[in-house]
């Protein structure tokens, strides 16, 4: 029997997954609406897969993966979400996480990677794999007539952009990256330089004209 923990803070979402995974004999999931309740439960009980929302209050998907592994370092995580992951998806792989999972996959994506997930084999949805097919495609091409690879941003640059574009202030940012504001701000200008912009709205036009990040919100 594989044993499943769904992290979701909408209740009807969690509990929807739990009945959907259920239908098959061999998985059977406890589920929780409250990240820092997960804390409570780490040091008792394991599971053979960790199904988890990102974008959570309290504690992120990411921080509660890090969390995760840092009392289970062998559990087999995978990210859950409704959200666009593409600027997010090599900092949740390098900090543990095996696998990304749109909320739009189907009933069979879903058991599929779970039971892939045990085997500790790296999971894509296909919706994903779409996703990095066309920013590999678009990143060959010129932008205002210079090669986009003359400038580079890191993973943690690209999600910062990410956050700002939805409205994150530095002190947000700072509780998401666990950093300090006053590091936040000297990245912030890192990028800024890079970019050769001189605001935190210019930084993210500027990025997503060179498609370092969605051109879209979500």
């Amino acid at each position: 029997m594989i044993s499943v923990l769904v992290v979701d803070d909408h209740v009807a979402v969690g509990l929807g997954t739990k009945a959907l995974i259920e239908r098959y004999d061999d998985i059977e999931a406890d589920v929780f609406h409250d990240s820092e309740e997960i804390r409570e439960v780490m040091h008792n009980k394991q599971y053979d897969v960790y199904l988890i929302d990102l974008q959570m209050p309290k504690i992120n998907g990411l921080e509660l993966s890090k969390y995760i592994l840092s009392v289970q370092p062998e559990a087999a995580i995978l990210i859950f979400t409704g959200f666009d992951v593409l600027a997010h998806y090599n900092l949740l792989i390098d900090n543990g996480v095996l696998g990304v999972l749109s909320k739009t996959s189907s009933e069979k994506e879903v058991v599929n990677a779970i039971r892939h997930a045990v085997k500790k084999e790296v999971v894509l949805s296909h919706q994903l794999v779409r996703q990095l097919r066309i920013v590999e495609n678009a990143s060959n091409i010129n932008v205002e007539g210079e090669m986009k690879n003359i400038i580079s941003l890191n993973d943690e640059e690209k999600m910062i952009l990410v956050e700002v574009g939805k409205g994150k202030t530095n002190r947000e940012l700072a509780e998401i990256l666990n950093l300090s504001q006053r590091s936040v701000e000297y990245k912030l200008t890192d990028i800024f330089h890079k970019l050769q912009v001189s605001s935190r709205m210019e930084a993210v036009q500027k990025a997503k004209e060179l498609w370092f990040i969605p051109t879209i919100n979500f």
